[in-house]
């Protein structure tokens, strides 16, 4: 059993930056990939960012790229998610989850955090 607990989230102006973390606890995640969904209201959750167990690959989605980093620190057991030039339409719940995954459009993970709010304000 894995237990994740996101923090960091809360509320910027549009082109600012913001990091939420996830912090894992019950097992190391370091064997587990890790990602970011986010859901915006009225939106279905989608998939933000992937990290491998050892923090080597990463997959970012095209709307995000280049304006959001995923990283991880397996001594810590935590994973995080740098996001800079945030938009208004980043706005959204932002969850931490292990082994993510996308089963044809529906998210899936073996664990999910209970999330963390980001507004980003125009």
């Amino acid at each position: 059993q894995v237990h994740l607990v996101e923090s960091g989230g809360g509320l910027v102006q549009a082109g600012g930056s913001l990091r939420v973390s996830c912090v894992a606890s019950g097992r190391t995640i370091s064997r587990s990939s890790m990602g970011w969904f986010r859901q915006a209201p009225g939106k279905a959750r989608e998939l933000v960012a992937v990290i491998s167990g050892g923090g080597a690959t990463t997959y970012t989605a095209q709307s995000v790229k280049g304006r959001f980093t995923i990283s991880r620190d397996n001594a810590k057991n935590t994973v995080s998610l740098q996001m800079n030039s945030l938009e208004p339409e980043d706005t959204a719940v932002y969850y931490c989850a292990a082994e993510p995954m996308v089963v044809g459009s529906l998210p899936r993970a073996d664990y999910w955090g209970q999330g963390t709010q980001v507004t980003v304000s125009s």
